[in-house]
């Protein structure tokens, strides 16, 4: 097929935004483009189909469906009159525009407003033969593949029961409006799924579905097999992580693990588990995952940052994790990027924290190692009046689109007040949906705002120095402190790695103070001053070495 596309809005129709849309896809994926612009008479058309012979022709109309009929009508027989052949034609328009079209029986694919903007480009990648569940890759990486750079949508799901949750699964996955799933199960099955007998049943249902037996999670997958056949994913659990995790691949196909670093432990009483050997069963859990070739999250740096660390803090550890991931043998890491945390980051602030996350990360890059990027908002600033949450949803969205992601995960607008409903859910997603059709192409360079930029590089200097600290730290006892887990365990205990919600845990340091500052969140000294890593450091090393 010649790929060329010829695209018109046809008859007195003049509305051509989506059309030229359509072509702007088209043009990305290699093809050669024509538009003839808007009120296109069907004998024009023609004209020009003759004399360029397209492979494709994209006829465009969003006026009444009743009009439209007489019009389909007159190409058809000015096609036969013609002998016009070896011409393939599509449509797209409004829902009952769309509808005509397919009466019409002249249209080998028609687009209506509610197609998912992935499906219209694999349809150009010539993806459109495929029917049902073979349609759709059916796991991360070839996902990625069919979409980019059209991000692939995720968002939680998980209701207080397993009923609610079965049937929800099932109406996201026909919505189409989403790629993958992941499924929360609430805090009793994440701490206690193996050891039934320590469940408080008072708590059943608290922060997900409660899951307690592998046939749950299957049912859950089932459920979920129509529509876009969506990836599913579901959180590690907060103990017995090889055991989760050889139970979620069985059962739903784990698309990616996402597996903390320092967390699920004493550090927040998620298990009473110490933090060497909790950090050791983490690191079992990316091996065991990376063995199977499986990728991998380490949802770290949020951690820290939910609970009012310094940015500069919350860079160091997104390193970190990536660092344990790579040492641990995964090849293909997925980067979350959690913006609005905490609460009270200004964008500017927000990206170049970001901004230096992914080139410490993007430094790990070889032959072995890669990365994507995943974005989302984070939940602690959403309003709980509706409304609102929707703008900062999108808005959230505009300024995570400068990292070009692979995976957008959508926060529900209904999370500041309470666990999404599918129709929220689903909701959420067009939103977003929303936000990239206006936002993903043609928008202004974000990362080249001088601010930006200057924050991005003070971040990774201020990383690099807590990170050449923790190396200080383990230097006598360790080859690799990045990796030790008695050094990481150690490095929190004395205050390197600190937050001001430590305080009063008998386990961690809880000394630092930190305060938002135009915008950005610092370490600050008695004064309220900004304290800077090269000072509160070495002050750290030098009291531990008996120095001070």
């Amino acid at each position: 097929m010649k790929k060329k596309i010829l695209g018109a809005a046809l008859g007195s129709c003049v509305h051509v935004g989506g059309l030229h849309h359509f072509l702007e896809l088209a043009k990305a994926e290699g093809y050669e483009t024509e538009s003839l612009g808007p009120a296109v008479p069907v004998e024009r058309l023609l004209d020009r189909v003759e004399i360029e012979k397209p492979g494709l022709v994209a006829v465009s109309y969003r006026l009444t469906p009743e009009t439209a009929t007489s019009l389909f009508e007159d190409m058809k027989k000015g096609i036969a009159q013609r002998g016009i052949q070896g011409v393939r034609f599509i449509f797209g328009g409004t829902p009952p525009a769309a509808e005509t079209a397919r009466k019409a029986g002249l249209f080998e694919r028609i687009f209506g407003d509610r197609d998912p903007l992935p499906e219209i480009i694999a349809y150009l990648r010539g993806e459109k033969e495929a029917e049902g569940e073979s349609r759709y890759a059916p796991d991360l990486l070839g996902r990625i593949r069919q979409s980019y750079p059209y991000p692939l949508l995720r968002h939680h799901f998980g209701r207080p029961t397993l009923k609610e949750t079965v049937s929800g699964a099932k109406a996201i996955a026909e919505s189409r409006v989403m790629d993958v799933i992941s499924i929360g199960p609430d805090q009793n099955a994440q701490e206690h799924f193996f050891h039934p007998e320590k469940m408080d049943h008072g708590q059943d249902g608290a922060g997900g579905v409660p899951i307690r037996k592998p046939e749950d999670l299957a049912a859950i997958y089932e459920s979920s097999r129509c529509g876009n056949y969506p990836l599913v994913r579901c959180y590690s659990g907060t103990r017995d992580l090889l055991l989760w995790a050889e139970m979620s691949v069985r059962t739903i196909h784990n698309a990616w693990a996402a597996i903390p670093l320092c967390w699920y432990n004493v550090m927040d009483g998620r298990s009473g588990v110490p933090l060497k050997e909790s950090i050791l069963e983490k690191q079992e859990a990316m091996r065991w995952y990376a063995g199977r070739g499986i990728p991998v999250e380490v949802n770290e740096a949020h951690q820290w940052s939910l609970r009012e660390a310094h940015d500069s803090l919350a860079v160091a550890m997104a390193f970190l994790a990536a660092y344990n991931a790579k040492k641990m043998g995964v090849k293909h890491y997925v980067a979350q990027y959690m913006f609005n945390t905490p609460p009270g980051t200004s964008p500017r602030m927000d990206l170049g924290k970001m901004l230096a996350k992914k080139e410490l990360i993007a430094s790990l890059h070889d032959e072995q190692f890669t990365s994507f990027t995943e974005v989302r908002a984070g939940i602690a600033h959403f309003s709980s009046v509706p409304e609102v949450a929707q703008g900062q949803l999108a808005a959230s969205g505009v300024v995570s689109l400068a990292l070009n992601p692979h995976i957008l995960h959508v926060v529900g607008y209904s999370e500041g007040d309470h666990a999404a409903y599918p129709d929220e859910v689903v909701h959420s997603c067009h939103i977003v949906h929303g936000t990239l059709k206006n936002c993903l192409e043609g928008m202004p360079d974000m990362k080249s705002d001088p601010e930006v930029q200057k924050r991005k590089q003070e971040l990774i200097g201020e990383a690099q120095v807590l990170l050449g600290a923790i190396s200080e730290l383990g230097k006598r006892e360790s080859e690799d402190s990045w990796t030790d887990a008695a050094v990481l365990a150690r490095a929190i205990k004395e205050g390197l790695l600190d937050t001001p919600h430590f305080k009063g845990n008998p386990h961690l340091c809880g000394k630092i103070s930190t305060r938002l500052i135009d915008g950005a969140w610092h370490a600050v000294d008695g004064a309220g001053k900004i304290l800077r890593e090269a000072e509160r450091t070495r002050a750290i090393l030098d009291r531990i070495s008996g120095k001070s």
